[in-house]
């Protein structure tokens, strides 16, 4: 029924872990952005910001053609009204729910993802890059801040009830330690996250592509400057006039 075009990284498991939670049929369409796949032509069509996920429901409620959606929050607001699952219809929880799915576009994924860019910088390579690391490693410190206090309040994000608010914020969590940061610091995020943790779906998701990823470390020199120079520092693609 559903087409995810993906990679696993935590932009990609958030969405494979509420397809898992709601027993969804999928069938995951590997996107190797290591290699490039994001930037062919084909994909482009599906999404102009030629980033990973991509969902295509080939049997949307509406009957008509397969739909595509990207943006991960977008997709995970799509999937969880489809299901009638983790994404409340009342009023007051649903916008919980949405302003802890825009916090996390926002913030915590953005933040953390420069956080994790600048801390494996070659710094003997790249120059000194001790700014930066201390700049957004302190923000992701300060963003673990407002999940703690948010939980210490609320037994999950939008409330009592675990929605897709939680399930986005979890990915970004898993690889707190290289983000530099002391789970201990955070004690009712650390109970929300060993729940999360614990939940057989969110296993699932968390898992899904283990197989497909490299460890570019591991790669000859010249196939990690190429990934480098294909993946950062991007600038503007020109229109292509038919």
């Amino acid at each position: 029924m559903i087409d995810l075009h993906y990679w696993p990284t935590p932009n990609g498991k958030k969405v494979t872990i509420l397809l898992e939670e709601c027993g969804l049929p999928y069938k995951v369409v590997p996107v190797n952005i290591g290699q490039g796949d994001q930037f062919t032509d084909a994909f482009l069509e599906m999404n102009p910001n030629h980033r990973m996920p991509v969902m295509v429901d080939n049997a949307p409620a509406d009957g008509g053609k397969p739909l595509v959606v990207f943006e991960s929050g977008a997709i995970m607001m799509y999937v969880a009204e489809k299901a009638g699952k983790f994404y409340p219809q009342d009023l007051r929880t649903r916008h919980e729910v949405n302003q802890w799915l825009i916090w996390q576009m926002a913030n915590q994924g953005p933040k953390s993802g420069e956080c994790g860019h600048f801390r494996r910088v070659d710094q003997a390579k790249e120059g000194d890059q001790k700014y930066a690391i201390t700049r957004f490693t302190d923000e992701v410190n300060r963003l673990y801040g407002v999940l703690n206090n948010r939980l210490y309040k609320h037994k999950y994000l939008a409330g009592d009830q675990y929605t897709i608010a939680d399930m986005i914020c979890y990915p970004w969590t898993v690889n707190w330690k290289f983000q530099g940061q002391d789970i201990e610091e955070f004690p009712y995020f650390k109970r929300w996250f060993e729940e999360l943790g614990a939940r057989p779906a969110v296993q699932k998701g968390m898992a899904v592509g283990a197989d497909f990823s490299v460890d570019r470390e591991k790669l000859p020199p010249e196939e990690q400057e190429r990934i480098r120079k294909m993946l950062y520092n991007q600038r503007a693609r020109p229109v292509r006039v038919a």
